[in-house]
């Protein structure tokens, strides 16, 4: 069975009481030591019953001398525990609920120019933008990424928020909350330029090309390097991608729903997958060594 590492810890930090505690629960499992960090390895199938195990016992329990049964202590951790732990994607998610407010869902012209791609000006009926490179002469680099905070209209902040919850907690949870926002800055780059280039001078907005960038990092590090974090439901996958073709086609754009930024969407895509290949086949490599 697959052992991944389900806690990276200082040297200096204590696990022997919780070592005691998964072998007084017959939990296999091993330490090792890498670049500095004491790390836990048990298998895949446990690996968020042992980390919700920690939480709740970090110094083990050497008082009680009775095992612990495994359905009474290995439980899934709640929504507030969950929180916990998903500090940088609940930052994102509160960043993209604020500006929902301050813009009014994109009504508020006079405020959502400062977050657009491209700054731009209202004369008359008419909508005059500014070059991006005169924009980013004036150092107003943040332009490259912001557009994902933007969202117009609440069912569009609502999908969007729910997926960025699911996906951005499982990278964070695997590869740490400086990952997670790095990840999320270089898909909202990638994603919002390459729109620009196929649209022109436009107003959009939106997390959901970084959503595909994080669904292509999960995937294709998931067939690399299996990790239960990254294991997604065959459904979630299929429908996302089924998704994007539907949006390709551009019958969603005829039904009513608005043009659709399936530049973004692509590029996420593909860059999110090149970022799982990277992640996946540096994680395969080391747990090799």
């Amino acid at each position: 069975m697959t052992a991944v590492a389900v806690l990276r810890l200082p040297l200096a930090v204590d696990l022997s009481g919780f070592v005691k505690l998964l072998q007084r629960m017959q939990v296999p499992h091993r330490v090792s030591e890498e670049a500095g960090e004491q790390v836990l390895w048990v298998p895949a199938n446990i690996s968020e019953d042992v980390r919700s195990l920690y939480e709740r016992f970090p110094a083990g329990d050497p008082d009680q001398q009775l095992d612990i049964p495994m359905t009474q202590t290995l439980q899934r951790p709640g929504f507030v525990e969950q929180l916990r732990h998903s500090k940088a994607t609940a930052l994102v998610l509160l960043l993209t609920l604020i500006v929902a407010m301050v813009t009014l869902l994109g009504d508020n012209l006079e405020t959502i120019r400062w977050l657009t791609f491209l700054d731009f000006r209202v004369v008359g009926e008419y909508i005059h933008f500014t070059p991006l490179a005169d924009s980013l002469a004036a150092g107003q680099w943040w332009r490259l990424v912001t557009p994902m905070l933007i969202h117009f209209g609440i069912l569009h902040l609502a999908m969007n928020g729910m997926w960025y919850w699911e996906l951005g907690r499982r990278i964070e949870s695997r590869q740490g909350s400086i990952n997670l926002i790095g990840l999320t800055l270089l898909f909202s780059l990638v994603s919002n330029y390459t729109q620009y280039l196929f649209s022109g001078p436009s107003l959009f907005g939106g997390l959901s090309g970084v959503l595909y960038g994080l669904l292509g990092h999960c995937w294709i590090f998931q067939l690399l390097s299996p990790n239960p974090a990254y294991r997604l439901p065959r459904g979630v996958l299929v429908m996302m991608l089924v998704w994007l073709l539907v949006c390709l086609s551009g019958l969603v754009s005829m039904i009513g729903f608005g043009q659709i930024a399936n530049a973004a969407h692509v590029s996420g895509l593909l860059i999110g997958c090149f970022t799982g290949l990277l992640g996946g086949l540096y994680n395969r490599r080391k747990l090799a060594v």
